[in-house]
């Protein structure tokens, strides 16, 4: 990990916080997968388009390794809420449906600053929900969906599944990779991995900014630990160990666990944020693919 920090850092590209949104997503899509694994050659990788929470069509992108109906999952890119999108984990996308069975639906959900809070979460829930109503309608299995996402994506799928909850959705599991779930960024892991650890608080408070108003963020759409979890699916919960949003992703788990939620914790050591999406460089994106695989291959048994 620490020789990828290295390379990043001699790359010399400027951190997403001095950049304008418009600069910051071109250059996460420019390097966004430079370290993933090769985009795998699947049986179906077709184009769909979801309504929005605006009632307003939004691309979304199914990835299948068969031509079958099969269980499906929502996956909800990561990026702060403000860069990001099917292209940029599209190679993630295809490892997950390969290595699980799943076919992964993944949404391009509208992007802050030009849609600020709640547009991306209400686009997510109008997705899940035709999704877990629809199954067929979509090239899914007639079962209950899964939810998933990565850093603000994982923010989502937490909140999905709170939704899930109140509307009376069936959901199979919630994944929830290296989240953010916290209203502020006052935590022990936000001061300690503050700068040089890929991502920078700065650049998470810069995300913020974009999306939400201060006044706002205890919203628990936007930060699920302000939420009541009783009741909500069971959890895979995937985190790094040199991670800005570390703490607030155990302090997620652990609430999950103390209101009677199945929780299963992955915590891998010296693992920086985004990690999973490395495949090429480092042995534990590997690792983790194959827990959350074997997660989503865990419900299927109940």
């Amino acid at each position: 990990m620490a020789a990828v920090l290295e390379r990043i850092r001699r790359a010399g590209r400027p951190p997403f916080h001095r950049q304008t949104p418009a600069e910051a997503r071109a250059a996460y899509e420019l390097g966004a997968e430079v370290l993933d694994l090769p985009r795998a050659p699947l049986a179906r990788v077709e184009e769909l388009t979801l309504r929005g929470g605006d009632g307003q069509p939004c691309r979304a992108r199914l990835y299948a390794d068969g031509p079958e109906p099969r269980p499906g999952l929502l996956y909800l890119h990561g990026g702060g809420f403000v860069i990001g999108s099917l292209e940029t984990h599209d190679s993630l996308c295809r490892q997950i449906a390969r290595r699980s069975g799943f076919a992964v639906v993944a949404l391009d959900y509208r992007r802050a600053p030009e849609h600020r809070f709640p547009a991306a979460v209400d686009d997510a829930f109008a997705a899940m929900r035709a999704l877990a109503r629809e199954p067929a309608r979509h090239g899914l299995a007639e079962r209950a969906i899964a939810v998933a996402g990565d850093s603000a994506g994982g923010t989502l799928a937490a909140a999905c599944a709170l939704q899930a909850r109140d509307e009376g959705l069936p959901l199979t599991l919630q994944v929830l990779i290296t989240p953010g779930t916290a209203p502020r960024t006052d935590s022990a892991s936000q001061h300690q991995f503050a700068e040089g650890f890929l991502l920078d608080r700065e650049t998470i408070r810069w995300f913020f900014d974009q999306t939400i108003d201060a006044e706002q963020r205890d919203d628990w759409r936007f930060a699920p630990l302000q939420a009541d979890v009783d009741g909500v699916a069971p959890a895979f919960v995937l985190l790094a160990e040199c991670d800005p949003l570390v703490d607030e992703g155990i302090a997620y788990a652990d609430k999950l666990r103390a209101a009677g939620v199945a929780v299963e914790l992955e915590l891998f050591r010296g693992m920086t944020h985004d990690f999973i999406k490395m495949g090429r460089a480092i042995p534990q994106a590997h690792a983790a693919l194959d827990a959350v695989a074997a997660a989503l291959k865990g419900t299927l048994a109940s």
